[in-house]
Order: C-alpha cells, then sequence, then structure tokens
C-alpha cells in the first residue's frame, strides 16, 4: 500500500511517519514524502522513506509526483500552521494552505482517483466561540478570526467539494492544538521549554518571556495525534468530519507550571506584549465523541509526559550548542 505524506518532515509529517515505520511494521506500507526545504527531523528515517523534494505551490511538479506515486492513501499536512504569524503575512497563509491543497486534489483526480485523502484542518475554523458552543462539536459555527483560521476553512470546504463533485474518497478532521517533542518554536510549550533549556545551559538570562498566560486550550500529544489519523483514514467514510480532541482544556500557565516544576533553575516570567495575537478566544474545548464512536481513540498520553519530552528535546538541542557558546537552532 502506497502512503503520500506531504509535509513529511515538518513536525506531524515526521511523527506519522515514525508511527508508521515502528508501529505498523505489519502493515506493508510503502511510504513516500514530499519536503520542500530542510529533513532535520527525517534525516534518521531517510532509508526506510521515498522522499520527493519540491513545492506543492507547482502544479505541474505535484502532477508528476503523483502520476509517479499513484498512492492509495494521502495524509495532507504540508501547511502553514503559526497562526500568530499569520497576520503578519496573511497572504502567505492563504497561498500556501489554499494553493498547495488544490494542486495536491486535482493531481489526484486525475491520477489517483481511489485514494483515501485526509485533509487536516483545525479548531482555529471555529474561531470566536460562544460560551454555549462549549464543547465544540462538528456542528459548532465556523468564525475564523484570523488569516490562518480562514484557509484552513478553505481547505476543509474544498476537501468537502472534491467529494461532492468528483467522488474523490476525502476524510476531513479539524484538530485542536498538539505538542510533543520537535516542535517549534512559535508553538507555546515548546517556546516555553526552549527558553527554559536555554537558561539552564546560560544560553539565557533567566527571565521567561511569555503572552497571554489565561487562554484555555484542549491539548493533545502528537504521538496520539498521528495514530487518530491512520485511524480517521481507516474508519472514516467519503466525506466524514471529525473533531480530533483530548476533551478536556487548561490554561496556558498550567503548562508553565509543569515546565517549570520541571527544572531546578529559578526562573522569572515576564509578560512579552510581541507574544500576543491580535484576536484571542477564551477557552476552546473539544467534543471528540463522534470520533470516539467511530474509532475507539482516545488519548494516551499524559500532558506531563508530553511535557516532559518536549523538555528534553530542547535540552538535547542545546547542551552542544551551549558547549560552542551558541543557541539551538529551532526544528
Amino acid at each position: 500500500m502506497r502512503v503520500l505524506i506531504t509535509g513529511i518532515s515538518g513536525f506531524v509529517g515526521a511523527t506519522l511517519a515514525s508511527y508508521f515505520l515502528s508501529e505498523l511494521k505489519g502493515q506493508q506500507l510503502e511510504i513516500h514524502g514530499t519536503i520542500h526545504r530542510a529533513d532535520q527531523r527525517i534525516h534518521h528515517m531517510r532509508e526506510q522513506l521515498r522522499l520527493h523534494k519540491g513545492d506543492l505551490r507547482n502544479p505541474a511538479w505535484v502532477d508528476r509526483v503523483v502520476e509517479l506515486v499513484r498512492p492509495s492513501l494521502v495524509f495532507h499536512l504540508a501547511a502553514w500552521s503559526d497562526v500568530r504569524a499569520s497576520w503578519d503575512q496573511p497572504w502567505a497563509a492563504y497561498e500556501l494552505n489554499i494553493s498547495c491543497q488544490l494542486n495536491l486534489l486535482e493531481a489526484l483526480r486525475r491520477h489517483s482517483p481511489e485514494a483515501k485523502v485526509l485533509a487536516v484542518a483545525s479548531s482555529e475554523v471555529y474561531g470566536l466561540i460562544d460560551p454555549t458552543d462549549i464543547p465544540i462539536d462538528e456542528q459548532t459555527p465556523l468564525r475564523p478570526n484570523s488569516p490562518y483560521g480562514i484557509s484552513k476553512v478553505a481547505q476543509d470546504l474544498m476537501a468537502q467539494q472534491y467529494w461532492f463533485n468528483f467522488g474523490l474518497h476525502t476524510v476531513r478532521v479539524r484538530s485542536f492544538n498538539h505538542i510533543g517533542p520537535g516542535q517549534s518554536e512559535s508553538f507555546v510549550a515548546s517556546a516555553f521549554a526552549r527558553q527554559i533549556a536555554e537558561i539552564e545551559h546560560g544560553l539565557q538570562e533567566p527571565v521567561l518571556k511569555v503572552g497571554n498566560l489565561e487562554a484555555e486550550r484542549d491539548y493533545t500529544d502528537v504521538r496520539d495525534m498521528v495514530r487518530a489519523y491512520w485511524l480517521a483514514l481507516q474508519c472514516g467514510e467519503p466525506g466524514d468530519l471529525f473533531n480530533v480532541g483530548s476533551g478536556t482544556s487548561f490554561p496556558v500557565h498550567h503548562l508553565l507550571d509543569i515546565l517549570l516544576n520541571l527544572s531546578a533553575s529559578d526562573i522569572i516570567v515576564e509578560q512579552d506584549p510581541e507574544r500576543l495575537r491580535p484576536s484571542e478566544v477564551p477557552r476552546i474545548v473539544c467534543n471528540p465523541q463522534l470520533f470516539a464512536r467511530r474509532t475507539g481513540w482516545a488519548p494516551r498520553i499524559s500532558p506531563r509526559q508530553s511535557l516532559t519530552d518536549v523538555l528534553q528535546f530542547w535540552r538535547g538541542k542545546t547542551s552542544t550548542e551551549s558547549e560552542r557558546g551558541t543557541k539551538a537552532s529551532p526544528p
């Protein structure tokens, strides 16, 4: 069975590839992946993967790759995923998220019309949540309040349209916040963990910069999330839509408290206005019951274990850099 993972060198893509290689060895999967720039997250797996380097914004290149691979399963994970940065570069968020998926679906329609396709949207499509909407189910109105959220609505509805109009077997998931080792520092848990690791290694003054610590979010470990993505394509029917999250939420300061508790360093916490978003929803909680009923999925990894692994990841990256007197390169 040929699997195509777009964005295989990204945080989620690399975790999904690792899951396939370590947990699904008996599935006889031939794993293909698209990469655009760096491949450091998958460097240790390169010999077990079939990689295609190029730009998903180039429809001719996408067409050639899909015609060559003719995948049975497609996990479309390549995306602009920085909500805060999308305010500064809205067109980049729209172009990357919309055009890349359009090129992929067009190529699949031509060369692999029987493929099962997972289109990954985000809880950001719900945007301005009314307190009466919590927990958020699949029927909650879409009120996106960021350029990123708008781009993910377009991806979501585009995948539905290709099922309606062309019979392409698309399954949509709206994933809520996820965390785990290897995540970019543009996300809150990783941003905290990197700063703590650098403070511990003497690469930063003992002042940890933070944004809004009161916003409540529904966090799931990325390793649980990629297992959910696999189950979504195994169990989902064409046109299905699932919310995927833990079903619980807690404020950002809870993440910070756990990470500070995992460190012996004496650290001062200071709010940085640059880390605040123009529009912040106070509380987001997923209702994952539809997905749980269909697949039997539930998170296995606790937030504390996730954060322990995130901090250990950044400690590993900074330990070598501290000897050189330089900062760790972001993933």
